[in-house]
This record gives structure tokens, sequence and C-alpha cells, in this order.
């Protein structure tokens, strides 16, 4: 039986370009989304392309009866990605309560209840792992961004914090930091802004969803076999 990988957010820049990279690895993919049904059957069809299973599960992370739903879907998987993500960009006195939530749902609650209600299966497989997309700003923290920072610190210290628990049982658990994405989430950046913020980066460009899917790949692939806890920074040398 081909292995299978649980990717949230899947209709993401990133999460398309995570499932796309694994399928060429021979893993079957379970593309989770919320709303964007076009741009997650246009991976599932790539994916499809490649030779490997492609299913569909839509979910509201921020529901439970949604989550639970995935998870029921999600029985056959031995890797799970952690892709899914919302920004949100304001002063602190500007966020809402409900705002809060949302973030926090989506970016810790949600994985943690998924990854709390599969480890059985990820005991019995052979290479069991979970893998975190964070943020360069749960490392460094971000002005306008304190409550997005505070959520993607909190996936770091889960990933850091789980990976000695699970450790004696061979489950890894790391997570990739990326810093700023060539992704429509960063759409509301003007392109002045986009070059400003490409000058401060060493490297002199943004990253390509690709590049981050592929420190992802090596994480959870057989490669990386003594690597866990690890928070492997992808950010063109940003922050350092």
């Amino acid at each position: 039986m081909k292995p299978a990988v649980l990717i949230t957010g899947a209709s993401g820049g990133i999460g398309s370009a995570v499932a796309l990279t694994l399928a060429d690895q021979g893993y079957n993919c379970i593309l989770h989304y919320s709303q964007n049904k076009a741009a997650v059957m246009e991976t599932a069809s790539e994916v499809r392309n490649k030779g490997r299973e492609a299913i569909l599960v839509k979910a509201n992370l921020n529901k439970r009866e949604d989550i639970q739903y995935l998870i029921d879907q999600s029985k056959m998987a031995s890797a799970l990605v952690f892709s899914a993500g919302m920004s949100q960009y304001s002063m602190l006195q500007d966020v809402t309560d409900k705002e809060m939530d949302a973030l926090w749902n989506v970016h810790v609650k949600a994985p943690i209840i998924i990854t709390r209600s599969l480890l059985s299966q990820l005991l019995n497989a052979s290479n069991g792992s979970v893998t975190f997309i964070s943020s360069i700003w749960g490392e460094t923290g971000a002005s306008c961004e304190a409550v997005y920072s505070a959520v993607k610190g909190a996936q770091i210290a889960f990933v850091k914090a789980l990976a000695k628990e699970l450790g004696p049982s061979g489950i890894r658990v790391n997570a990739v930091t990326p810093g700023m994405v060539q992704t429509k989430m960063n759409n509301g950046f003007s392109a002045e802004e986009v070059k400003e913020i490409a000058e401060e980066i060493p490297l002199g460009r943004l990253a390509q969803p690709k590049e981050i899917a592929e420190a992802a790949a090596f994480l959870i692939s057989d490669k990386a076999s003594y690597v866990t806890g690890h928070i492997m920074s992808v950010n063109g040398g940003w922050y350092v």
C-alpha cells in the first residue's frame, strides 16, 4: 500500500506545492480545503496525473464537527502536513475576539486535535511524521501581526514538545518556517512594498512555494530519519 499524507490548506500556494512534491515522492494525497474548491481540484488533477490518488476533503477548521469529518477521512494517512493558515494585519487594539479565535483554531487547536486523533495510525506506520508550515514571525515576531506571530510561535513550541514526547515511538515532528513567499496570501502588499521587502532579504527575492515544499518533503522523507524537533528556517537569510 502506497503511503498517504494529509495536507491541510492544500488549496493555497504552499499546500499545493507540498502536495505535488510529495506526489513525486510516491505519496497519495488527502487534500484539505475550506473554500477554494477550484484551486484544490486543479491540484488534485495534477496529483492524479503523477499516478497518485487524491482525496478532496472540505472542512472549516473553526468547526469541531468539520475537524472530525476531516479526521474520519484521513484514517490512511501516515504523514501529516499542516499548511492551512490565515493572515491578520492590524494593531493589537483593533484585533477582535472573533479574529483571535479563528487564528488560534486554524493554526493551533485544529492541528493539535487532528494530531491527537490520528496518533494511533501514525504509531502503526513505519515512517510516521508530523510537519508544520509555520512562519518566520513565530521565531522573531512581527509588528502589526502580534496575534499571528503568537499562534505561529505556539506551533513551534508544540513541535518541540511533541517531538520529545513521540521520539521514543519513532514519530518525527518538525516545522518549516518560511519568510515571505510569493503566494496569494501576500497579494495585499503593493509592488513597491514587495520590492522594499525583497531588498531587506540577503538573497534579494521572495521564496517560491516549491522551495518551501522541498524543505517540508525533506523533513518527511527517510533522508531526515534522524531529524526531529527541528525548526527549519527557509527565509533567504532574512532575520537570521
